[in-house]
Protein backbone atom coordinates (compact mmCIF):
# COMPACT_ATOMS: atom_id res chain seq x y z
CA UNK A 1 0.00 0.00 0.00
CA UNK A 2 1.33 3.39 -0.99
CA UNK A 3 1.68 5.92 1.79
CA UNK A 4 -0.14 9.19 1.21
CA UNK A 5 2.01 12.19 0.38
CA UNK A 6 2.45 14.73 3.14
CA UNK A 7 2.29 18.51 2.70
CA UNK A 8 6.04 18.95 2.30
CA UNK A 9 6.25 16.01 -0.10
CA UNK A 10 3.56 17.56 -2.27
CA UNK A 11 5.52 20.83 -2.19
CA UNK A 12 8.61 19.01 -3.38
CA UNK A 13 6.69 17.46 -6.29
CA UNK A 14 5.18 20.82 -7.23
CA UNK A 15 8.48 22.68 -6.97
CA UNK A 16 10.24 20.12 -9.11
CA UNK A 17 7.49 19.68 -11.67
CA UNK A 18 6.31 23.23 -12.28
CA UNK A 19 8.47 25.05 -14.84
CA UNK A 20 10.69 27.82 -13.47
CA UNK A 21 10.10 29.87 -16.60
CA UNK A 22 6.63 29.86 -18.08
CA UNK A 23 7.55 32.03 -21.05
CA UNK A 24 7.11 30.12 -24.31
CA UNK A 25 10.16 31.87 -25.72
CA UNK A 26 12.40 30.15 -23.18
CA UNK A 27 10.41 27.02 -22.39
CA UNK A 28 10.80 24.51 -25.20
CA UNK A 29 8.23 21.71 -25.46
CA UNK A 30 9.35 18.14 -24.94
CA UNK A 31 7.70 14.76 -24.58
CA UNK A 32 7.31 15.22 -20.83
CA UNK A 33 5.60 18.62 -21.06
CA UNK A 34 3.46 17.81 -24.10
CA UNK A 35 -0.05 17.80 -22.71
CA UNK A 36 -2.84 17.21 -25.20
CA UNK A 37 -6.19 18.61 -24.02
CA UNK A 38 -9.15 17.51 -26.11
CA UNK A 39 -10.07 21.14 -26.75
CA UNK A 40 -6.89 21.57 -28.83
CA UNK A 41 -7.55 18.69 -31.21
CA UNK A 42 -9.15 20.85 -33.90
CA UNK A 43 -6.21 23.26 -33.82
CA UNK A 44 -3.93 20.45 -34.96
CA UNK A 45 -6.05 19.38 -37.90
CA UNK A 46 -3.95 20.02 -40.97
CA UNK A 47 -6.86 21.82 -42.64
CA UNK A 48 -7.39 24.16 -39.67
CA UNK A 49 -5.62 27.17 -41.16
CA UNK A 50 -6.32 29.80 -38.52
CA UNK A 51 -5.63 29.01 -34.86
CA UNK A 52 -6.69 31.87 -32.61
CA UNK A 53 -5.49 32.40 -29.08
CA UNK A 54 -4.36 35.12 -26.69
CA UNK A 55 -0.93 35.36 -25.16
CA UNK A 56 0.15 32.41 -23.07
CA UNK A 57 -2.48 29.91 -24.28
CA UNK A 58 -0.08 27.72 -26.25
CA UNK A 59 0.30 29.14 -29.77
CA UNK A 60 4.09 29.06 -29.68
CA UNK A 61 4.04 25.73 -27.84
CA UNK A 62 2.11 24.07 -30.67
CA UNK A 63 4.08 25.95 -33.34
CA UNK A 64 7.30 24.48 -31.96
CA UNK A 65 5.76 21.07 -31.37
CA UNK A 66 4.67 20.85 -35.01
CA UNK A 67 8.23 21.61 -36.09
CA UNK A 68 9.47 18.66 -34.02
CA UNK A 69 8.96 15.25 -35.66
CA UNK A 70 8.93 13.35 -32.36
CA UNK A 71 6.32 15.65 -30.81
CA UNK A 72 4.20 15.45 -33.97
CA UNK A 73 4.24 11.67 -33.60
CA UNK A 74 3.11 11.94 -29.98
CA UNK A 75 0.31 14.35 -30.92
CA UNK A 76 -0.72 12.13 -33.85
CA UNK A 77 -0.95 9.14 -31.52
CA UNK A 78 -2.89 10.85 -28.75
CA UNK A 79 -5.25 12.83 -30.98
CA UNK A 80 -5.60 10.06 -33.56
CA UNK A 81 -4.72 12.45 -36.41
CA UNK A 82 -2.84 10.29 -38.90
CA UNK A 83 -2.05 13.20 -41.24
CA UNK A 84 0.31 14.60 -38.59
CA UNK A 85 2.60 11.66 -39.32
CA UNK A 86 2.80 12.58 -43.00
CA UNK A 87 3.83 16.21 -42.94
CA UNK A 88 6.74 18.23 -44.19
CA UNK A 89 6.65 21.22 -41.85
CA UNK A 90 8.43 24.51 -42.52
CA UNK A 91 8.39 27.73 -40.49
CA UNK A 92 6.88 30.67 -42.37
CA UNK A 93 7.50 33.12 -39.56
CA UNK A 94 8.41 32.89 -35.89
CA UNK A 95 10.31 34.58 -33.13
CA UNK A 96 13.53 32.68 -33.90
CA UNK A 97 16.07 34.42 -36.13
CA UNK A 98 15.99 32.41 -39.36
CA UNK A 99 17.05 34.80 -42.16
CA UNK A 100 17.24 32.02 -44.76
CA UNK A 101 13.70 30.83 -44.02
CA UNK A 102 11.82 34.11 -43.51
CA UNK A 103 12.65 37.81 -43.15
CA UNK A 104 13.25 39.19 -39.67
CA UNK A 105 11.83 42.34 -38.14
CA UNK A 106 14.36 44.75 -39.61
CA UNK A 107 14.09 43.28 -43.10
CA UNK A 108 10.31 43.32 -42.92
CA UNK A 109 10.36 47.00 -42.00
CA UNK A 110 12.63 47.73 -44.96
CA UNK A 111 10.45 45.72 -47.35
CA UNK A 112 7.32 47.49 -46.14
CA UNK A 113 9.03 50.88 -46.55
CA UNK A 114 9.95 49.86 -50.10
CA UNK A 115 6.29 49.18 -50.85
CA UNK A 116 6.58 45.41 -51.24
CA UNK A 117 3.19 43.72 -51.52
CA UNK A 118 2.75 41.44 -48.48
CA UNK A 119 1.36 38.57 -50.59
CA UNK A 120 4.47 38.57 -52.79
CA UNK A 121 6.69 38.54 -49.71
CA UNK A 122 5.00 35.51 -48.14
CA UNK A 123 4.79 33.82 -51.54
CA UNK A 124 8.59 34.08 -51.65
CA UNK A 125 8.74 32.51 -48.18
CA UNK A 126 6.51 29.65 -49.37
CA UNK A 127 8.56 29.06 -52.52
CA UNK A 128 11.77 29.05 -50.49
CA UNK A 129 10.24 26.38 -48.24
CA UNK A 130 9.24 24.35 -51.31
CA UNK A 131 12.80 24.50 -52.59
CA UNK A 132 12.57 26.96 -55.49
CA UNK A 133 16.24 26.75 -56.65
CA UNK A 134 16.47 30.26 -58.09
CA UNK A 135 15.47 31.84 -54.78
CA UNK A 136 18.24 30.19 -52.83
CA UNK A 137 20.72 32.04 -55.04
CA UNK A 138 19.48 35.32 -53.48
CA UNK A 139 20.44 35.89 -49.84
CA UNK A 140 18.40 39.10 -49.66
CA UNK A 141 14.62 38.90 -49.41
CA UNK A 142 14.21 42.00 -51.54
CA UNK A 143 15.78 40.08 -54.44
CA UNK A 144 13.65 37.01 -53.78
CA UNK A 145 10.47 39.08 -53.88
CA UNK A 146 11.62 40.74 -57.10
CA UNK A 147 12.17 37.32 -58.64
CA UNK A 148 8.70 36.18 -57.58
CA UNK A 149 7.07 39.21 -59.20
CA UNK A 150 9.11 38.79 -62.37
CA UNK A 151 8.55 35.04 -62.72
CA UNK A 152 4.91 34.21 -61.93
CA UNK A 153 4.86 31.25 -64.30
CA UNK A 154 7.91 29.58 -62.80
CA UNK A 155 6.52 30.20 -59.32
CA UNK A 156 3.20 28.56 -60.18
CA UNK A 157 4.96 25.57 -61.73
CA UNK A 158 6.94 25.11 -58.53
CA UNK A 159 3.79 25.11 -56.44
CA UNK A 160 2.05 22.69 -58.80
CA UNK A 161 5.05 20.36 -58.90
CA UNK A 162 5.38 20.35 -55.10
CA UNK A 163 1.64 19.73 -54.73
CA UNK A 164 1.65 16.81 -57.18
CA UNK A 165 4.77 15.31 -55.68
CA UNK A 166 3.31 15.52 -52.17
CA UNK A 167 0.08 13.94 -53.36
CA UNK A 168 1.99 11.10 -54.97
CA UNK A 169 3.97 10.55 -51.74
CA UNK A 170 0.91 10.84 -49.53
CA UNK A 171 2.32 13.81 -47.66
CA UNK A 172 1.40 17.47 -47.09
CA UNK A 173 3.58 20.56 -47.02
CA UNK A 174 2.62 22.61 -43.98
CA UNK A 175 3.93 26.17 -43.62
CA UNK A 176 3.34 27.52 -40.12
CA UNK A 177 3.31 31.10 -38.82
CA UNK A 178 3.60 32.35 -35.25
CA UNK A 179 4.56 35.48 -33.25
CA UNK A 180 2.74 37.74 -35.70
CA UNK A 181 2.66 40.58 -33.15
CA UNK A 182 6.40 40.91 -33.90
CA UNK A 183 5.89 41.56 -37.61
CA UNK A 184 5.85 45.36 -37.48
CA UNK A 185 5.81 48.08 -34.85
CA UNK A 186 2.90 49.90 -36.49
CA UNK A 187 -0.43 48.21 -36.11
CA UNK A 188 -1.69 49.12 -39.58
CA UNK A 189 1.41 47.64 -41.22
CA UNK A 190 1.24 44.53 -39.03
CA UNK A 191 -2.38 44.07 -40.11
CA UNK A 192 -1.39 44.34 -43.78
CA UNK A 193 1.40 41.80 -43.36
CA UNK A 194 -0.99 39.40 -41.62
CA UNK A 195 -3.56 39.87 -44.38
CA UNK A 196 -0.85 38.83 -46.87
CA UNK A 197 -0.26 35.61 -44.94
CA UNK A 198 -3.98 34.86 -44.86
CA UNK A 199 -4.32 35.63 -48.57
CA UNK A 200 -1.55 33.13 -49.31
CA UNK A 201 -3.11 30.56 -46.96
CA UNK A 202 -6.46 30.88 -48.73
CA UNK A 203 -4.84 30.63 -52.17
CA UNK A 204 -3.10 27.39 -51.19
CA UNK A 205 -6.26 26.01 -49.64
CA UNK A 206 -8.31 26.69 -52.76
CA UNK A 207 -5.66 25.94 -55.38
CA UNK A 208 -3.77 22.92 -54.03
CA UNK A 209 -4.54 19.66 -52.26
CA UNK A 210 -1.32 19.06 -50.39
CA UNK A 211 0.05 22.48 -49.49
CA UNK A 212 -1.40 24.09 -46.40
CA UNK A 213 -0.64 26.98 -44.09
CA UNK A 214 -1.35 27.16 -40.37
CA UNK A 215 -1.46 30.59 -38.77
CA UNK A 216 -1.26 30.96 -34.99
CA UNK A 217 -2.70 34.39 -34.31
CA UNK A 218 -4.23 36.59 -31.62
CA UNK A 219 -7.96 37.15 -32.20
CA UNK A 220 -7.58 40.93 -32.42
CA UNK A 221 -4.91 40.58 -35.09
CA UNK A 222 -7.11 38.25 -37.12
CA UNK A 223 -9.93 40.77 -36.90
CA UNK A 224 -7.53 43.52 -37.98
CA UNK A 225 -6.42 41.55 -41.02
CA UNK A 226 -10.04 41.23 -42.12
CA UNK A 227 -10.05 45.00 -42.69
CA UNK A 228 -7.44 44.59 -45.43
CA UNK A 229 -8.40 41.16 -46.76
CA UNK A 230 -12.13 40.52 -46.26
CA UNK A 231 -11.87 37.10 -47.97
CA UNK A 232 -9.95 35.95 -44.91
CA UNK A 233 -13.40 35.35 -43.43
CA UNK A 234 -13.52 32.26 -45.68
CA UNK A 235 -10.90 30.77 -43.41
CA UNK A 236 -13.09 31.08 -40.33
CA UNK A 237 -15.17 28.03 -41.27
CA UNK A 238 -12.30 25.76 -40.33
CA UNK A 239 -10.66 28.04 -37.77
CA UNK A 240 -9.80 26.78 -34.29
CA UNK A 241 -9.27 28.43 -30.94
CA UNK A 242 -6.87 27.46 -28.19
CA UNK A 243 -8.98 27.53 -25.06
CA UNK A 244 -8.45 26.07 -21.61
CA UNK A 245 -11.26 24.85 -19.40
CA UNK A 246 -10.76 24.33 -15.68
CA UNK A 247 -10.40 20.61 -16.25
CA UNK A 248 -7.75 21.25 -18.93
CA UNK A 249 -5.78 23.45 -16.51
CA UNK A 250 -5.83 20.97 -13.65
CA UNK A 251 -5.19 18.13 -16.09
CA UNK A 252 -2.06 20.01 -17.14
CA UNK A 253 -0.99 20.44 -13.50
CA UNK A 254 -1.40 16.76 -12.70
CA UNK A 255 0.31 15.82 -15.98
CA UNK A 256 3.35 17.87 -14.94
CA UNK A 257 3.35 16.36 -11.45
CA UNK A 258 3.10 12.80 -12.74
CA UNK A 259 5.71 13.22 -15.45
CA UNK A 260 8.50 14.39 -13.23
CA UNK A 261 11.25 12.04 -12.15
CA UNK A 262 11.65 11.16 -8.52
CA UNK A 263 10.17 9.07 -5.77
CA UNK A 264 7.43 11.51 -4.78
CA UNK A 265 6.17 11.82 -8.37
CA UNK A 266 6.10 8.04 -8.64
CA UNK A 267 4.08 7.84 -5.42
CA UNK A 268 1.77 10.53 -6.77
CA UNK A 269 1.09 8.35 -9.81
CA UNK A 270 0.43 5.27 -7.69
CA UNK A 271 -1.95 7.22 -5.46
CA UNK A 272 -3.98 8.76 -8.26
CA UNK A 273 -5.10 5.87 -10.40
CA UNK A 274 -3.95 3.94 -13.42
CA UNK A 275 -1.40 6.05 -15.22
CA UNK A 276 -0.38 4.53 -18.54
CA UNK A 277 2.83 4.81 -20.52
CA UNK A 278 2.36 6.32 -23.96
CA UNK A 279 2.98 4.37 -27.14
CA UNK A 280 6.62 5.49 -27.15
CA UNK A 281 7.28 4.60 -23.50
CA UNK A 282 8.55 8.10 -22.85
CA UNK A 283 5.80 9.72 -20.79
CA UNK A 284 3.02 8.97 -18.36
CA UNK A 285 -0.60 9.62 -19.32
CA UNK A 286 -2.91 10.60 -16.44
CA UNK A 287 -6.03 8.49 -15.86
CA UNK A 288 -9.18 9.88 -17.45
CA UNK A 289 -10.70 11.08 -14.17
CA UNK A 290 -7.59 13.03 -13.23
CA UNK A 291 -7.36 14.45 -16.71
CA UNK A 292 -10.90 15.57 -17.29
CA UNK A 293 -13.33 15.07 -14.39
CA UNK A 294 -14.06 18.13 -12.23
CA UNK A 295 -15.11 16.22 -9.15
CA UNK A 296 -12.08 13.94 -9.16
CA UNK A 297 -9.74 16.84 -9.86
CA UNK A 298 -11.30 18.95 -7.09
CA UNK A 299 -10.90 16.09 -4.62
CA UNK A 300 -7.25 15.69 -5.58
CA UNK A 301 -6.54 19.42 -5.44
CA UNK A 302 -8.20 19.57 -2.00
CA UNK A 303 -5.51 17.14 -0.80
CA UNK A 304 -2.91 19.65 -1.98
CA UNK A 305 -4.50 22.98 -1.07
CA UNK A 306 -7.43 22.20 1.18
CA UNK A 307 -11.05 22.50 0.12
CA UNK A 308 -11.59 26.20 0.87
CA UNK A 309 -9.81 29.51 0.53
CA UNK A 310 -10.02 30.01 4.28
CA UNK A 311 -11.88 28.62 7.26
CA UNK A 312 -15.00 27.45 5.40
CA UNK A 313 -16.95 27.39 2.13
CA UNK A 314 -17.90 31.06 2.46
CA UNK A 315 -14.32 31.92 1.50
CA UNK A 316 -14.59 30.07 -1.77
CA UNK A 317 -13.60 26.70 -3.19
CA UNK A 318 -9.89 26.38 -3.95
CA UNK A 319 -10.49 24.39 -7.15
CA UNK A 320 -12.60 27.09 -8.79
CA UNK A 321 -11.18 30.13 -7.00
CA UNK A 322 -7.80 30.05 -8.71
CA UNK A 323 -8.92 29.91 -12.37
CA UNK A 324 -11.80 32.31 -11.69
CA UNK A 325 -9.35 34.97 -10.51
CA UNK A 326 -6.99 34.38 -13.43
CA UNK A 327 -9.71 34.67 -16.06
CA UNK A 328 -9.51 37.61 -18.44
CA UNK A 329 -12.38 39.64 -19.87
CA UNK A 330 -13.15 37.11 -22.58
CA UNK A 331 -13.27 34.34 -19.96
CA UNK A 332 -9.97 32.76 -20.88
CA UNK A 333 -7.29 31.57 -18.48
CA UNK A 334 -3.82 31.09 -19.80
CA UNK A 335 -1.97 28.01 -18.56
CA UNK A 336 1.08 30.22 -18.20
CA UNK A 337 -0.71 32.35 -15.58
CA UNK A 338 -2.11 29.24 -13.89
CA UNK A 339 1.27 27.54 -13.51
CA UNK A 340 2.95 30.80 -12.51
CA UNK A 341 0.40 31.35 -9.74
CA UNK A 342 0.89 27.83 -8.41
CA UNK A 343 4.65 28.19 -8.48
CA UNK A 344 4.43 31.35 -6.41
CA UNK A 345 1.91 29.72 -4.06
CA UNK A 346 4.40 26.95 -3.27
CA UNK A 347 7.21 29.43 -2.59
CA UNK A 348 4.99 31.66 -0.48
CA UNK A 349 3.66 28.74 1.57
CA UNK A 350 7.16 27.40 2.20
CA UNK A 351 8.40 30.83 3.22
CA UNK A 352 5.53 31.89 5.50
CA UNK A 353 3.30 28.92 6.27
CA UNK A 354 5.69 25.95 6.30
CA UNK A 355 3.73 24.31 9.14
CA UNK A 356 0.43 24.47 7.26
CA UNK A 357 -1.39 21.17 7.03
CA UNK A 358 -1.64 21.40 3.24
CA UNK A 359 1.03 21.94 0.61
CA UNK A 360 -0.53 25.25 -0.43
CA UNK A 361 -1.85 27.89 1.97
CA UNK A 362 -4.76 29.98 0.73
CA UNK A 363 -2.79 33.17 1.32
CA UNK A 364 -0.02 31.68 -0.83
CA UNK A 365 -2.56 31.09 -3.60
CA UNK A 366 -3.73 34.71 -3.31
CA UNK A 367 -0.13 35.89 -3.58
CA UNK A 368 0.21 33.59 -6.59
CA UNK A 369 -2.67 35.38 -8.30
CA UNK A 370 -1.00 38.73 -7.60
CA UNK A 371 2.23 37.47 -9.13
CA UNK A 372 0.40 36.12 -12.17
CA UNK A 373 -1.29 39.49 -12.55
CA UNK A 374 2.05 41.28 -12.45
CA UNK A 375 3.38 38.92 -15.12
CA UNK A 376 0.32 39.41 -17.31
CA UNK A 377 0.51 43.19 -17.08
CA UNK A 378 4.21 43.05 -17.88
CA UNK A 379 3.51 40.87 -20.93
CA UNK A 380 0.79 43.10 -22.28
CA UNK A 381 3.08 46.09 -21.71
CA UNK A 382 5.76 44.39 -23.80
CA UNK A 383 3.40 43.44 -26.63
CA UNK A 384 1.17 46.50 -26.60
CA UNK A 385 2.52 49.43 -24.54
CA UNK A 386 -0.58 51.43 -25.42
CA UNK A 387 -2.65 49.13 -23.20
CA UNK A 388 -0.54 50.03 -20.19
CA UNK A 389 -0.70 53.71 -21.11
CA UNK A 390 -4.48 53.51 -21.37
CA UNK A 391 -5.10 51.68 -18.10
CA UNK A 392 -2.51 53.39 -15.89
CA UNK A 393 -4.54 56.63 -15.56
CA UNK A 394 -7.19 54.53 -13.78
CA UNK A 395 -4.79 53.48 -10.99
CA UNK A 396 -6.18 54.02 -7.50
CA UNK A 397 -9.80 53.88 -8.67
CA UNK A 398 -12.38 51.19 -8.01
CA UNK A 399 -14.18 49.00 -10.51
CA UNK A 400 -16.82 48.70 -11.79
CA UNK A 401 -16.57 52.20 -13.19
CA UNK A 402 -18.69 54.35 -15.50
CA UNK A 403 -17.44 54.75 -19.08
CA UNK A 404 -17.80 58.54 -18.83
CA UNK A 405 -15.48 58.52 -15.82
CA UNK A 406 -12.88 56.55 -17.77
CA UNK A 407 -13.10 58.99 -20.68
CA UNK A 408 -12.80 61.93 -18.30
CA UNK A 409 -9.68 60.47 -16.69
CA UNK A 410 -8.16 59.83 -20.11
CA UNK A 411 -8.81 63.43 -21.07
CA UNK A 412 -7.14 64.64 -17.88
CA UNK A 413 -4.14 62.42 -18.65
CA UNK A 414 -4.11 63.66 -22.28
CA UNK A 415 -4.09 60.04 -23.40
CA UNK A 416 -4.53 60.84 -27.09
CA UNK A 417 -1.34 62.95 -27.04
CA UNK A 418 0.48 60.27 -25.07
CA UNK A 419 -0.48 57.58 -27.58
CA UNK A 420 0.62 59.73 -30.50
CA UNK A 421 3.96 60.47 -28.84
CA UNK A 422 4.40 56.75 -28.23
CA UNK A 423 3.75 55.96 -31.89
CA UNK A 424 6.20 58.68 -32.97
CA UNK A 425 8.84 57.34 -30.59
CA UNK A 426 8.82 53.93 -32.23
CA UNK A 427 8.29 55.40 -35.67
CA UNK A 428 11.47 57.46 -35.30
CA UNK A 429 13.59 54.34 -34.91
CA UNK A 430 16.72 54.36 -32.78
CA UNK A 431 17.68 51.93 -30.08
CA UNK A 432 14.13 50.72 -29.57
CA UNK A 433 13.64 50.17 -33.27
CA UNK A 434 14.51 46.50 -32.98
CA UNK A 435 11.51 46.03 -30.74
CA UNK A 436 8.10 45.65 -32.24
CA UNK A 437 4.98 47.29 -30.92
CA UNK A 438 1.46 47.11 -32.19
CA UNK A 439 -0.56 50.16 -31.23
CA UNK A 440 -4.30 50.80 -31.07
CA UNK A 441 -6.18 51.23 -34.33
CA UNK A 442 -8.12 54.26 -33.12
CA UNK A 443 -5.97 56.28 -30.71
CA UNK A 444 -8.15 59.41 -31.19
CA UNK A 445 -11.45 57.77 -30.30
CA UNK A 446 -11.90 56.85 -26.58
CA UNK A 447 -15.08 54.85 -27.21
CA UNK A 448 -13.35 52.65 -29.77
CA UNK A 449 -10.29 52.37 -27.54
CA UNK A 450 -12.53 50.90 -24.86
CA UNK A 451 -14.01 48.44 -27.34
CA UNK A 452 -10.48 47.45 -28.34
CA UNK A 453 -9.57 46.85 -24.68
CA UNK A 454 -12.72 44.76 -24.27
CA UNK A 455 -11.84 42.69 -27.35
CA UNK A 456 -8.39 42.06 -25.87
CA UNK A 457 -9.94 40.87 -22.60
CA UNK A 458 -8.33 43.67 -20.59
CA UNK A 459 -11.74 45.20 -19.86
CA UNK A 460 -15.27 43.86 -19.86
CA UNK A 461 -18.63 45.54 -19.84
CA UNK A 462 -21.21 44.67 -17.22
CA UNK A 463 -24.90 44.33 -17.99
CA UNK A 464 -25.54 47.75 -16.47
CA UNK A 465 -23.05 49.29 -18.91
CA UNK A 466 -20.29 49.96 -16.39
CA UNK A 467 -16.75 48.85 -17.14
CA UNK A 468 -14.85 46.26 -15.16
CA UNK A 469 -11.34 44.86 -15.15
CA UNK A 470 -10.74 41.16 -14.48
CA UNK A 471 -8.50 40.48 -11.51
CA UNK A 472 -5.63 39.23 -13.68
CA UNK A 473 -5.25 42.83 -14.93
CA UNK A 474 -6.89 44.85 -12.14
CA UNK A 475 -4.57 43.74 -9.34
CA UNK A 476 -1.26 44.73 -10.92
CA UNK A 477 -2.68 47.91 -12.43
CA UNK A 478 -3.42 49.03 -8.84
CA UNK A 479 -7.16 49.23 -9.33
CA UNK A 480 -9.40 48.27 -6.44
CA UNK A 481 -12.54 46.22 -6.07
CA UNK A 482 -14.60 45.98 -2.91
CA UNK A 483 -13.89 42.59 -1.32
CA UNK A 484 -11.49 41.57 -4.10
CA UNK A 485 -7.94 40.29 -4.01
CA UNK A 486 -5.74 43.20 -2.80
CA UNK A 487 -4.18 45.20 -5.62
CA UNK A 488 -0.46 45.50 -6.07
CA UNK A 489 0.43 49.05 -5.07
CA UNK A 490 3.43 50.88 -6.47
Amino acid sequence: MTTALGAEEYREVLSAALPEATDADTLLPNVHTLFTPDSHRVALYVDSTVVRGGRGVGKTFWYRSLLDKTLREVAAEEYGIERLRRLTVSPGYGVAVEPDLYPGTGVLRQLVDDGVRPYDLWYAVLLSALGQPELHAFPEWRDRVTWVRANPGAAERTVRHADQEAQRDGTTHLIIFDALEHLHRLRAQADRLVSGILELALAMRLGTRNIRCKVFIRPDMFDGALLHFPDASKLTANAASLTWSNTNLYGLLFHYMGNHDGEHAERFRRLTGDWEADAFGSRHIPPALLRGDERSQAEQFALIAGAYMGANYRKGNTYTWLPNHLMDGVEQVSPRSFLSALNKAVTETRGRYAGHEYALHHEGIRRGVQTASEARVREVGEDMPWVRLAVEPLAGRQVPIEQDTVTEMWNEARLVDVLHREAERYGAGGEEDTLVRTGPRYPDDPARLIEELIALGVMRRRRDGRLDLPDVYRIAFNIGRKGGVPRVVG
